[in-house]
């Protein structure tokens, strides 16, 4: 009997007790939307902000194709991304809770000192407190903070220790508060321009204007999981413009402004910039 993928055999444990799941691919993204769903050309899964018909087998949509159904989750369309999947995640609002993502130590403290007890699940870099009851999903409500539960998606790190409490006001009103934009950023970008050397493929400056202002209306315009466009616009541009020398600091640093102006942490558009890199080869 052939074995399952590890991934796979976890998203079937996890279904069977309720929980939606999706697989993600290396950089901890989930895999991207097929031909037929690019650009929301289907109309989007009925639980996103644009319901639509969509009838794909596949895992496209990202946290709105997560799933509790063990006939999805084992499908040959689903078996074929676990087959290259690195990880699992959930859609937190579909399981009923709310994950306050804490991304360092200081946000764990803070999270110690300010929010009430809680199941608590070790991170890479910090913990994941998850609190009974469903939000709004918000990313920077301070430094190293982000809640993650409606149209959002979470890693699969385990069950975590504690036993889980209902969703405080604490977090309610953090989630309530002034939108993020004008929260300051840095003005340096944190990562290095391409260095190109490649032909230039642009007939003007104003070509690559154009393809720089069509990028950052893609990131302010985006009606899903934030993570995956801002992943899949900075692919897209570097895809065009990142082996003949012309992107400049000022050209990433607008792209790293659309995404901060959405609610992106700076390590969140750094990885996704790293990530599109390696995905070139770059």
């Amino acid at each position: 009997m052939t074995s399952l993928p590890a991934p796979l055999s976890t998203a079937l444990n996890l279904a069977a007790g309720g929980l939606p799941v999706l697989p993600l691919r290396p950089g901890k993204m989930p895999f991207g939307n097929c031909a037929a769903c690019a650009n929301n050309a289907c109309g989007g899964r009925p639980n996103m902000k644009a319901p639509g018909p969509c009838a794909c087998p596949r895992p496209c949509h990202a946290w709105a194709a997560a799933t509790n159904d063990p006939t999805v989750v084992s499908s040959p369309a689903w078996t074929a991304a676990w087959s290259r999947a690195e990880a699992v995640a959930y859609h937190p609002g579909g399981a009923g809770v709310t994950v306050v993502d804490l991304d360092h130590q200081a946000a764990v403290t803070w999270a110690r000192q300010t929010l009430p007890p809680t199941r608590t699940v070790a991170t890479t870099r910090g913990e994941h407190w998850i609190y009974s009851g469903t939000l709004r999903s918000v990313n920077g409500v301070r430094d190293g903070v982000d809640l993650k539960s409606s149209m959002s998606y979470a890693r699969w790190l385990g069950p975590g220790t504690g036993t889980m409490a209902d969703l405080p006001d604490v977090v309610r009103a953090l989630a309530n508060k002034a939108p993020t934009t004008n929260r300051p950023y840095p003005r340096a970008v944190s990562m290095p321009v391409p260095a190109g050397g490649g032909e230039c493929r642009h007939r003007s400056p104003a070509y690559l204007e154009r393809g720089i202002a069509m990028a950052e209306q893609r990131i302010t315009d985006a009606a899903g999981a934030i993570h995956t466009t801002v992943y899949r616009t900075f692919l897209a541009v570097l895809s065009a413009h990142g082996r003949c020398g012309c992107l400049t600091e000022a050209h990433i640093a607008r792209l790293f402004a659309a995404a901060h102006a959405r609610g992106e942490s700076d390590r969140h558009c750094t990885e996704a910039w790293s990530n599109a890199q390696s995905a070139l080869g770059m």
